[in-house]
């Protein structure tokens, strides 16, 4: 057969088309910090923010207009301590904006990340311990928070701390809470990638000392990726979580092949930095290359896409596959 029949014009290619990307496929992420009238620009991540609940509500209401239904929160208190206090006391930073969300903009589907590692003084994502992060005192703390959250409004909790048994004990703690009906999306295969570095400095959530490796996942193992999901997913997690994106695509593709649960892929901070990087430097077509890598992760399995690109997408700024060359 000659394929090239089928790839004679747009119209045709079209109608072939084996994979798209919808706007209902993606979430955005977003921060927010305290205090009012604050849009402060990532530097590392350019085009993106970190807003208080003020200015945070003006972007829910821009983007749902635009038509993104989702978006996953992350929260940056001013202060820090030992514990993350900040993340679970009552009416932190992030109860506040869901609760404003909420208000203005019910219809928007809200996902709050839980973790310690923006609330703590040290930066890890536990209770340290004798400089190790203690994973059974860590528990009770993103059970505490996740029920604040859920509390407050959202719909949907993903905790990314990487402590094992967090599912089953957020699960636990949410229904004893009249929360049955909030939603878990796991970051299950969460990989200590070096991806995460403009993240960091946008959370200010770096380690004080040391490092990760002991309760991220090791960027060389596919066998303890999948064992870590299937764990998650007995523990109660609705959604499971492949992170980072591009450079874990088998991972991706093999997760969704092995599970019966929907699969989400976040397309990181790291990937979205280095795309308008080489896009400033004019050595990229970013526009094209951003759609090109959601395709990529479509294709690989992604039932939905965490990505710092949907408000692009939302405006139709990235040039669809059509238009690569």
């Amino acid at each position: 057969m000659d394929y090239r029949r089928l790839r004679k014009n747009k119209a045709i290619r079209n109608y072939v088309k084996e994979t798209r990307v919808c706007l209902e496929d993606l979430i955005y992420p977003l921060f927010v910090v305290e205090g009012e009238n604050k849009k402060q620009e990532i530097s590392a991540m350019p085009q993106n923010y970190r807003f208080s609940v003020d200015k945070l509500v003006e972007e829910a209401k821009e983007i749902s207009k635009l038509g993104i239904q989702g978006i996953l929160l992350f929260g940056i208190p001013d202060n820090k301590d030992e514990f993350g206090t900040t993340a679970y006391c009552e009416g932190n930073i992030i109860q506040k904006a869901i609760k404003a969300l909420k208000q203005a903009v019910p219809e928007l589907y809200i996902i709050a990340d839980v973790c310690l590692c923006e609330y703590t003084s040290h930066g890890h994502c536990g209770v340290i311990c004798d400089e190790k992060v203690d994973n059974e005192k860590t528990l009770p703390l993103l059970a505490k928070a996740a029920v604040s959250y859920a509390k407050a409004g959202a719909d949907c909790i993903a905790p990314s701390d990487m402590m094992d048994n967090r599912v089953a004990y957020i699960r636990k703690a949410l229904n004893e809470n009249n929360c049955n009906d909030v939603a878990i999306m796991a970051y299950s295969a969460k990989y200590c990638s070096a991806f995460y570095g403009p993240f960091r400095e946008a959370a200010h959530s770096a380690p004080q000392f040391g490092d990760r490796k002991s309760y991220q996942m090791d960027p060389a193992n596919r066998k303890e990726a999948l064992k870590e999901v299937q764990q998650d997913i007995q523990e109660g997690a609705d959604i499971v979580i492949v992170k980072p994106a591009l450079p874990y695509l088998d991972i991706l593709w093999q997760v969704k092949q092995q599970v019966n649960v929907p699969v989400c892929s976040y397309q990181v901070s790291g990937e979205y930095a280095m795309i308008k990087a080489a896009e400033k430097m004019n050595w990229i077509d970013g526009k094209k290359v951003a759609m090109e890598s959601l395709i990529a992760l479509k294709r690989a399995g992604a039932d939905m896409i965490i990505t710092y690109f949907a408000k692009d997408f939302a405006k139709g700024l990235l040039k669809d596959s059509d238009s690569i060359t």
